[in-house]
């Protein structure tokens, strides 16, 4: 069985009836929706044409969302409806981002992330969801999907039907017949810096020159705007977990790379620790329920990179501190196998973001994992490089910490050329170089990333080669790289939201 809406826009007048009727069966805050309806206008004057488009939660098959929820608030039901459990949201947003038509919110007010659930109450007692019971043209159709006989599967198969971004492979279950195709591929069309009647809660984002296969003379002219849910906490858990996972990578080399005394023993499980701690909180922080971060632990989703990679997080830290334990109890054999072990737990706590990313299916850009992966590490390499640089200023060290920020600039120019398939991945592989680096600048995030980096790697070189590595030197590199790379991850997590998705 699957629930599904046929939605017939030959009908559809555009009268909202739908959306006030979902905000008052549901409670929906205001300024949130489950039910909306997008107009596009195209044509130029006095040719100008007006389409409707009805969005909402497409009750995939496959749905990402439930995939990457990392507490299972959200399941996919027998009846087919992907119905989501309020009260069991941690507030981490995953949601949203897997989602690749915009049509999971925040409630604000509770925390808690809220969709369209098909008006399941209404459908288990026998009743038809608000939305289409209100609609005055009887444009919207539930049903059925799986049952030939039904009305949602007869008027699907009266005319062509066609979903809402079916390359994302999730088995959209709501179905357009009459739909223009600019008004269902978001991006297609131009959009204004204010609404019809209204001005928009968030300004639209830019569409670099190329970037998109626009139509001439189509605009969207009422719509909802979403806001980017994950900002600079995310991008500072990127920054400091690439620091604790790049001291436990290169720990077990730690005497080859010039590091010896207290430092050779101390240093990189302290850096490891420490670094893994803070990266621990930014990420409960983020969290709107960050009181229920535990459910992590008592309701994990075991398909959730969050879960696997709350797992790594946990492994690693127990790791370095059962590494720095033995080495405070003498016991230096077992610190050094433990050290050993941080070698591929710091490769994982690194590179399980890819993997993280590769889950967020609204987000194009972020689905290049294997681009992502070793991206990772050789970041993780050079941050973790650059601080274990001030206790040693070694030359073997500091050309480490170079090549790996080197690789890390081949990265980007690689993430620049790579080949997008999607209009949702070119548009936002362009406004990575659009991010400003702090707001309101006029200098883009990814351009101080690449002068920081390289300024890093080559002052770097040169001193190493030079034979004047010092601490100041070892210091300023490690604050360039630090502040170039979360300039490029502002670039690359903003621009992974920015596209349209609705």
């Amino acid at each position: 069985m699957q629930h599904g809406f046929v939605i017939d826009h030959r009908k559809c007048i555009g009268c909202h009836a739908c959306t006030v009727a979902c905000k008052s069966e549901n409670h929906v805050p205001v300024g949130s929706f489950r039910t909306w309806v997008k107009y596009t206008e195209i044509g130029t004057f006095p040719q100008v044409r007006r389409h409707f488009a009805v969005l909402r939660c497409n009750q995939c098959t496959n749905a990402p969302c439930v995939t990457i929820c990392p507490v299972r608030a959200l399941e996919k039901r027998p009846d087919g409806i992907v119905d989501l459990d309020k009260d069991a949201c941690i507030g981490c947003k995953a949601c949203m981002q897997a989602c690749p038509y915009d049509a999971i919110y925040l409630n604000e007010d509770t925390g808690g992330a809220e969709k369209c659930h098909f008006c399941a109450h209404r459908i288990e007692q026998g009743l038809k969801p608000a939305c289409e019971v209100v609609c005055p043209t009887e444009a919207i159709v539930s049903g059925d999907l799986h049952d030939p006989d039904s009305p949602a599967s007869r008027l699907r198969r009266a005319a062509p039907a066609v979903a809402r971004r079916p390359e994302q492979n999730t088995g959209p279950n709501v179905w357009y017949l009459g739909m223009d195709e600019v008004s269902l591929r978001p991006g297609r069309a131009a959009e204004p810096p204010t609404w019809l009647w209204s001005d928009r809660r968030m300004p639209p984002p830019p569409a670099p020159h190329g970037a998109l296969h626009a139509v001439p003379n189509a605009r969207t002219v009422l719509g909802v705007d979403h806001p980017r849910h994950w900002g600079w906490r995310v991008e500072a858990y990127l920054v400091t977990k690439g620091i604790a996972a790049g001291a436990g990578m290169l720990a077990p080399f730690a005497a080859h790379l010039g590091l010896g005394g207290a430092a050779l023993a101390w240093l990189p499980e302290t850096l490891a620790l420490v670094g893994t701690l803070v990266t621990c909180v930014l990420l409960i922080a983020d969290l709107k329920r960050p009181h229920l971060f535990f459910r992590l632990l008592t309701r994990p989703n075991t398909r959730s990179w969050l879960v696997k990679g709350g797992w790594v997080l946990t492994a690693f830290l127990a790791a370095a501190a059962g590494a720095l334990g033995a080495r405070l109890l003498g016991l230096d054999g077992a610190a050094a196998a433990l050290r050993w072990s941080l070698l591929p737990l710091g490769a994982a706590t690194a590179g399980y973001t890819a993997f993280l990313f590769a889950q967020c299916e609204g987000r194009d850009l972020w689905q290049h994992w294997r681009l992502l992966l070793p991206h990772l590490l050789v970041q993780a390499v050079a941050l973790g490089g650059a601080f274990l640089l001030l206790a040693a200023p070694s030359a073997a060290l500091a050309q480490v910490v170079a090549f790996a920020a080197v690789l890390h600039l081949v990265c980007v120019a690689l993430e620049k050329a790579a080949r997008h398939e999607t209009d949702n991945a070119r548009h936002a592989a362009a406004l990575l170089w659009v991010v400003p680096a702090w707001p309101g600048a006029a200098v883009p995030a990814a351009t101080v990333s690449t002068v920081f980096v390289l300024a890093a790697a080559t002052g770097l070189l040169l001193g190493a080669w030079a034979g004047v590595l010092s601490v100041g030197l070892a210091l300023a590199a490690a604050a360039a790289l630090t502040a170039g790379t979360f300039a490029w991850e502002r670039a690359y997590v903003r621009a992974g939201q920015m596209p349209p998705l609705s």
